[in-house]
């Protein structure tokens, strides 16, 4: 008889499903409408600053958002959302098991990947970037160099956020 001690009782798994579920629907969400916002107001104000202030805009911002309240619903939504999807599969709930790990497919794929993979490096490049000491054409030039493909990358992760976010709805709607 295999020993189990270390795993969670089936009453606590079962307790900790549906919280799981509100809390991972709460944070994806909240990812979801902060690069949603960032879509359709952040980056569209940011296009009418002049070469420099955009740089400048954006090595701060790319500073701001590095806090705890981000990382929270940012991490925390890729953790809770494979967390769901393990417990929705422990609970034998097939539909919205499907559903959640759809979700965490598209999230960790289509926001976490793509911000790591492309939205920081081209962060990294612009923080290493110093606006003062840079000529007018080398200004624009990093900003023809920055600013389409991370609107790019931000646009899928927008859309991945936002889908995902949906998928958790589904799957609470389908949960027994």
């Amino acid at each position: 008889m295999k020993d189990h001690s270390n795993r969670p009782s089936r009453p606590m798994m079962h307790a900790l499903y549906f919280p799981s579920l509100i809390l991972t629907a709460l944070l994806t969400g909240l990812s979801a409408g902060l690069f949603y916002a960032y879509s359709c107001s952040v980056n569209l104000g940011l296009a009418r600053l002049p070469d420099n202030e955009y740089l400048r805009a954006m090595q701060e911002i790319n500073k701001a958002i590095l806090n705890p309240v981000f990382f929270m619903s940012f991490m925390g939504s890729m953790f809770l959302l494979a967390f769901a999807s393990w417990l929705s599969h422990s609970e034998q709930q097939v539909a919205p098991f499907r559903f959640l790990l759809a979700a965490t497919l598209v999230y960790a794929i289509g926001v976490f990947g793509v911000t790591v993979a492309g939205n920081v490096p081209l962060n990294d490049t612009l923080a290493g970037f110093n606006i003062n000491a840079a000529t007018t054409d080398e200004i624009r030039q990093q900003r023809l160099h920055f600013e389409r493909p991370w609107n790019k990358l931000h646009l899928i992760r927008t859309l991945c956020s936002v889908g995902a976010f949906l998928l958790v709805i589904i799957a609470l709607c389908k949960t027994k």
